[in-house]
């Protein structure tokens, strides 16, 4: 093929856009649609829960878009980080509904799914090889931190969604793949040149953000021996060389560089021009290879259970000096605690944020002067959910009419929930962030979905 057309509906399958815009990419010659599935921006749970962050009718609802028009056109659709985490529940949950659309649509299509969860015992094999490194800021890893994660997953690069399609899938669901690999796989299957392909995927991956107006739909992206060519879908949209350019600088350490599992994106030398007034041609990427192969490891752990509650403080006087106040409050549950509960320290623990007084940025905060408002969030963390819910309950009188030093009245804050505490369940957190010395496929296992027909 001399050129190779992706359609990026949009940043996440879920997300929802207009399916007119999908029915442009067609019309203009897609030749397959990525989309990406997950992600770790919203924090370690949907990992650690193996858990969606997403409604399923959103899903099928875009699902929906997707399957009927590819179907149509006859073009494969790939999507990534299914569920989420990438996990295999969240891969298996997305393909019941494909399957369910697919029946409902009476489409006829091979689907592929390629799990990318590890386990932690054939993963300390690795580690006791010395095939497993740590990026910063963690240290070395341990078996007993593998050990202690309820979900682990590989980020896989485009070689097993490849061989997914080569196997004649015209529907794959990737567990955890990076971003870009999703867009990339179709375009490097058929020849198209790395550097080009992979600074195509990036900016992409999300989607119309790399357009003027990021809420109006998706583009394509036209890769060819040369560069590649970026043009939204929704024609009142435009992408211009710096929208374009901008996204190497969207979760990258290095605006001119990104590592991929096979090896590392180069746009030292890229140039942006506008060829008319909504489509940019970018040419000069070059994508170097890695003497090692490796995949990422992304692990979460359960770390407690939560319970939080939230007030509202409006009084003046409060409000004048709040950080006393939160100073105050955060000694006063800890002596509360301890004389009713009989708790130490080390057996719980809580945050106090003040949100409208520096709870984003802390003591980075440049602004000074009293807010006229300040929600109060108290959010506990113990080893059972009981024992969270009780140190809540005990910060509750404090969290309802606690005087800040010198004031000779009870002042009256406003809860926004009845009953005040509200019971979080697990929390997790992220403890893997390694890469693991590996074949591109040799982690990763790839089945077929069930062929579903009218």
């Amino acid at each position: 093929m001399d050129t190779v057309r992706v359609l990026a509906p949009s940043g996440m399958l879920g997300a929802g856009w207009d399916h007119a815009t999908v029915e442009r990419g067609i019309a203009l010659g897609a030749d397959v649609i990525s989309i990406d599935g997950g992600s770790t921006d919203s924090g370690p749970h949907y990992l650690g829960a193996a858990t969606a962050k997403t409604t399923a009718k959103a899903v099928a609802r875009d699902l929906r878009s997707l399957l009927t028009a590819a179907a149509a056109a006859g073009i494969p659709v790939i999507v990534g980080s299914c569920g989420t985490s990438g996990t295999d529940r969240g891969v298996d949950w997305v393909a019941g509904i494909a399957a369910e659309v697919m029946a409902e649509e009476g489409l006829d299509l091979e689907m592929a799914r390629i799990y990318s969860e590890q386990d932690a015992a054939e993963l300390k094999e690795h580690l006791d090889a010395g095939r497993i490194h740590p990026l910063p800021p963690l240290g070395e890893l341990t078996a007993e931190t593998l050990e202690s994660c309820t979900h682990i997953v590989g980020a896989m690069g485009h070689e097993p969604i490849v061989e997914a399609l080569r196997a004649g899938a015209q529907v794959v669901l990737a567990g955890r793949a990076t971003d870009t690999a999703v867009a990339a796989a179709y375009p490097l299957m058929r020849g198209m040149p790395a550097g080009p392909t992979w600074h195509a995927a990036k900016i992409i991956e999300c989607g119309g953000q790399c357009t003027g107006n990021p809420r109006a739909g998706g583009v394509l992206a036209t890769i060819d021996a040369g560069g590649f060519t970026i043009e939204p879908l929704d024609p009142t949209v435009a992408c211009t060389p710096i929208s374009v350019a901008a996204h190497m600088l969207y979760e990258t350490a290095n605006p001119f560089e990104m590592r991929e599992p096979a090896g590392t994106l180069d746009v030292r030398d890229a140039r942006y021009t506008a060829l008319d007034d909504r489509t940019v041609r970018v040419e000069g990427s070059e994508f170097h290879l890695a003497d090692q192969y490796t995949i990422k490891l992304e692990g979460a752990r359960i770390t407690g259970y939560e319970t939080m509650s939230f007030t509202a403080i409006r009084d003046p006087r409060v409000l004048a000096d709040i950080g006393t106040w939160a100073e105050l409050m955060r000694t006063m549950i800890t002596q509360r605690v301890g004389q009713t509960l009989g708790l130490a320290d080390g057996e719980y623990a809580f945050d106090l944020r003040l949100y409208g007084h520096n709870a984003v940025l802390g003591n980075l905060e440049p602004e000074s002067g009293p807010p006229r408002e300040v929600g109060v969030m108290l959010l506990v963390n113990a080893p059972d959910q009981p024992t969270a819910t009780a140190v809540a309950k005990v910060a509750n009188p404090l969290m309802l009419h606690l005087p800040t030093p010198g004031m000779d009245y009870l002042p009256s804050f406003a809860f926004a929930s009845s009953p005040a505490e509200v019971e979080r369940g697990a929390a997790y957190e992220f403890v893997l962030n390694h890469v693991v010395d590996c074949d591109p496929t040799g982690l990763f296992r790839t089945e077929p979905g069930e062929k579903t027909s009218a």
